[in-house]
């Protein structure tokens, strides 16, 4: 054993030590069912939504906050979640949010009332906050850069999608079967197992004190992008032109503002200013909000196009994203294959050419006399393989020689690109789909399918621009 190792308890690179395969298998293990989970709760209730209303009493407005609340949570302490996994320890950070989030879910299954199933749904959020920047950071540090990374971010690429598509299926299943608690008590054996599992990895340690957390940083960011995410969920409710939107959008400009300006001036910042000096960390955080902008709003349309135009019931709408999943596999398998020989950036461009693509079928074929297999196998597969080949080189991108002692800052950062784009995307292409629709003279399945399609050309209109910037941006390979 080196010094090194002897002192941190971390190998050399973040090589995983000799003769303790099982170990590295067990952390794998651990970090894709964290990123699974987390995923699967950003869509695993919107199937449940109509129950949740009729057995808990939820008023139009209220019923979004069930989602709204997991999204504005998430979306704002991710930063602050990154940044405790490396100042605290991240074993530590990934045990306390496993707690948090089981708690969470096993209390909203319970919920007997509107605000506790809205309360237990922040926490969730909390705890996913904690874990998603976390998750990201372990491969970082465990796996050094070249093959087994690019495998390790494949699998995490294609636990954090899968999650996101198959929470419209589980949720649809679950609640067409047993009901919607039933979609909120799901997560509690998984986090049990999980959390059993994680007390088996190797904790981190480190030589003298630990750094100071950035108190000032983190209330600013974390009251920043909290803002942002509120008036962007709340466009729902609210015009973007009303006084509480933009007032509440300037509220989170100036937060923002000040929270670059404590940055650059704080010795031990929350995030290091310079990380965003580096073009494949801009193209990466750049490219993952506008790909979640337009990948969020499509699973989102797609559902409704499913219940509301081609009336699938639960189950049938779950199962019906089963291609989505397919797809996302077979693109994170295929990118992780083709990272090595073809650098990042054509992998990237090549994904997001592809997701584009599909995003456009979608917005040719969605119509009101479409079927399965016209309208939704087709584009399914060729936007889930787009998106599955874009996260290998996106986690590659976002943390390029990123000193691993600050790898939750760079994690934390990529995970809020995800999560405030998904939350903006929403919000935006609900406007363009309900302005539509509105406009539309036919019938109302006619109408409902002209705002979907329009939804989803916007959606690869955001793509192409995200290939474009990675065309861009993205340094060429090296030799």
């Amino acid at each position: 054993m080196t010094a090194t190792t002897a002192r941190t308890g971390v190998p050399p690179e973040g090589i995983p030590p000799q003769g303790a395969p099982d170990r590295g298998r067990l952390l794998l293990a651990v970090i894709l069912t964290v990123q699974f989970t987390v995923a699967l709760d950003m869509s695993v209730l919107n199937v449940a939504l109509p129950d949740i209303r009729h057995h808990l009493g939820f008023t139009a407005t209220g019923l979004p906050w069930v989602v709204n609340a997991y999204a504005l949570a998430f979306g704002g302490l991710m930063m602050l979640g990154g940044r405790i996994g490396d100042l605290a320890g991240r074993r530590r950070t990934l045990l306390a949010g496993l707690v948090l989030f089981g708690a969470a879910s096993a209390t909203g299954a319970l919920a007997q009332e509107p605000w506790q199933l809205i309360t237990a749904r922040a926490v969730q959020g909390a705890g996913a906050a904690a874990l998603a920047p976390v998750a990201l950071a372990l491969i970082t540090v465990n796996y050094p850069a070249g093959p087994a990374r690019s495998r390790a971010l494949g699998l995490w690429g294609a636990a954090a999608a899968a999650g996101g598509a198959a929470g419209v299926l589980i949720g649809g299943l679950l609640t067409e079967s047993a009901g919607w608690r039933s979609v909120m008590l799901i997560n509690v054996p998984i986090t049990l197992v999980t959390l059993l599992a994680a007390r088996k990895i190797t904790g981190d340690r480190r030589d003298g004190p630990a750094p100071r957390l950035d108190l000032g940083g983190a209330l600013l960011v974390t009251a920043g992008t909290s803002a942002l995410v509120l008036a962007v969920v709340r466009t729902e409710t609210l015009s973007w032109g009303s006084s509480t939107t933009v007032a509440t959008l300037a509220l989170a400009a100036l937060l923002l503002t000040l929270f670059v300006g404590v940055e650059l001036r704080t010795a031990e910042p929350l995030l290091r200013m310079r990380l965003l000096t580096r073009r494949p960390v801009v193209a990466a955080n750049v490219f993952m909000l506008l790909l979640a902008s337009a990948q969020f709003a499509v699973f989102y349309f797609v559902s409704l196009y499913l219940q509301q135009v081609l009336e699938y019931g639960p189950a049938a709408t779950g199962l019906a994203f089963l291609p989505f999943c397919c797809g996302i596999v077979v693109g994170s398998v295929t990118a992780t294959r083709s990272l090595a020989r073809l650098g990042a950036r054509r992998v990237l461009v090549s994904a997001g050419a592809l997701g584009a693509a599909g995003f456009g079928w979608f917005a040719l074929v969605l119509t009101a006399d479409g079927g399965f297999a016209t309208a939704i196998l087709g584009p399914s597969l060729l936007t889930s393989i787009g998106v599955g080949m874009s996260i290998v080189p996106l986690g590659t991108a976002a943390t390029a020689d990123v000193d691993p002692r600050e790898a939750g800052m760079a994690t934390g950062l990529i995970n809020s690109s995800r999560q405030i784009g998904g939350s903006i995307g929403l919000a935006v292409l609900v406007t363009v789909s309900a302005s539509v629709t509105g406009g539309h003279g036919g019938g109302a399945d006619e109408a409902l399918a002209a705002g979907y399609r329009a939804a989803a050309a916007v959606a690869g209109g955001l793509l192409m621009v995200a290939t474009l910037l990675a065309l861009l941006l993205m340094p060429p390979r090296r030799p």
